[in-house]
């Protein structure tokens, strides 16, 4: 086991990555940017060191000055939790070639897996459906427009590299296409310094379900259930929950089967996450992997009782995984909501500053994952995510019953938060009976407000057979 893990992230992930350490024994080092100095996470580490100014590209996203502090701190081993470098190869390279450990997959499997062209090539070989698209990297605008015709509008333009929404859109004809591809290769360039982007066809309002994995370096894989992350603004997700509603017993286990046959066929170990669209007829396309621990990993914590992020650590470590897929029971119903500092009412505009109340919820069921408390100011510089609030129960109704009761009890003053859309998802007749897909936010929120309209037709089949 290590003896010093280095945190290279910050927020929520950081303490997160912290707390599990020190459940470990293990000392760790936490690094900070100027703009995260007095962030209180930071006395909860055994040493912290700053890496730069507030810009990420300087900060976190500074691969020599992150090694470096390692260096100086003698640490064993990385975490970089999610975003920022989680899913650089080259990164991952650079600390084992400074006989540092990256917690995460092998370089190798982060450019087979977590290059999203790659992996659909992969997808293909390991018998995995795939959305119809580009074999590769777009090469030029009379290639994209040439597959484009050929797929048939709409289509969606992708960033090979990085996710959370970014150098992603959707074009519906030769003229959005063109500016679309423009502005997705900029994008990408400047969130992942890869502007590489290719070419697949835009479901229409599709489910967005996820499987998580975890593989060890013994050539275990096995998957912890699915996820649904159809709740979803400008593709970022807003609310995740396990198990994914009126998905047939049959469907779930197939896609959870074939994420693990993708992830075994990249060679893939510590935690990832295989992401699918699921169209109205329960037919599942691969889009993706996420080669990193996820915003939402909490969620399958709940329904498994394991620690992901203990169990990353133990992999990288060089252990065995300590189950096997029969080991793994799915308990009850969980959900998060993603908290963030953004003004629901002004078109989710940005809302840095100081916290000057933070009163947030507690009871039977409730978990609540935050670096914030009453006094830290929220930098302008970085994700604007200030907590994740999930609920686990025995039933679905019975956790949007919590989550309800939860969203009432949390009171943020200094800031704006996306607390009160939140509270009218989890009040919406169309979520509380599953029935959402990932264009539902753009569909209903009008004026500040999600809209209930009844000439909804929405995604899946309420009839169809319950995920247990």
């Amino acid at each position: 086991m290590f003896q010093r893990i280095l945190v290279a992230n910050r927020g929520e992930i950081a303490l997160r990555v912290i707390r599990a350490c020190r459940d470990l024994g293990i000392e760790v080092v936490a690094v900070f940017s100027e703009a995260d100095r007095d962030a209180p996470y930071l006395k909860l580490a055994d040493r912290a060191i700053c890496i730069g100014p507030a810009v990420a590209s300087e900060s976190y996203l500074n691969i020599p000055r992150i090694i470096s502090a390692a260096e100086v701190a003698d640490a064993d081993a990385i975490h970089p939790g999610f975003g920022f470098l989680s899913e650089n190869a080259h990164f991952a390279n650079v600390c084992r070639s400074c006989n540092i450990e990256f917690i995460g997959p092998s370089e190798e499997a982060m450019r087979r897996l977590g290059y999203k062209s790659e992996a659909r090539k992969l997808a293909q070989e390991a018998r995995v459906p795939v959305v119809p698209g580009s074999e590769g990297l777009l090469t030029s605008e009379e290639e994209a427009m040439r597959l484009a015709r050929g797929i048939g509008y709409p289509v969606l333009i992708k960033a090979a590299a990085g996710g959370g929404g970014k150098g992603m859109r959707v074009a519906h004809d030769d003229v959005s296409l063109r500016t679309g591809l423009v502005a997705a290769q900029q994008e990408a360039e400047k969130a992942f310094k890869d502007g590489g982007v290719y070419l697949e066809k835009y479901i229409e309002r599709p489910r967005h379900v996820e499987v998580q994995l975890l593989g060890d370096k013994h050539g275990n894989v096995i998957h912890l259930w699915e996820r649904d992350c159809s709740l979803q603004r400008r593709h970022q997700k807003l609310v995740e929950e396990s198990p994914a509603p009126h998905l047939p017993n049959a469907v779930r286990e197939e896609i959870c089967q074939a994420a693990v046959r993708l992830a075994r066929a990249g060679g893939y170990y510590n935690a990832g996450t295989c992401e699918f669209l699921v169209d109205q007829q329960h037919r599942f396309y691969f889009i993706e992997v996420n080669a990193r621990i996820q915003v939402e990993h909490p969620v399958t914590e709940l329904v498994t009782g394991i620690d992901l992020v203990r169990a990353q650590i133990r992999v990288a470590a060089g252990e065995p995984l300590p189950f096997r897929q029969e080991d793994i029971e799915h308990r009850g119903a969980a959900m998060e909501c993603r908290i963030n500092a953004e003004d629901p009412a002004a078109n989710f505009r940005p809302s840095p500053g100081v916290i000057t109340r933070w009163e947030v919820p507690g009871g039977s069921g409730v978990r609540i994952d935050t670096h914030a408390v009453a006094g830290y100011k929220v930098p302008p510089n970085y994700d604007s995510m200030v907590a994740k609030l999930l609920v686990h129960q025995s039933t679905r109704a019975d956790a949007i019953a919590c989550m309800r009761r939860a969203l009432a009890e949390f009171v943020v003053e200094g800031i704006k938060t996306t607390v009160p859309i939140h509270r009218e998802i989890f009040n919406h007749p169309c979520f509380a009976d599953g029935m959402v897909d990932t264009t539902f936010i753009e569909r209903t929120w009008r004026n500040g407000h999600l809209q209930r309209d009844s000439r909804e037709n929405p995604a899946g089949s309420k009839t169809a057979d319950h995920a247990a």
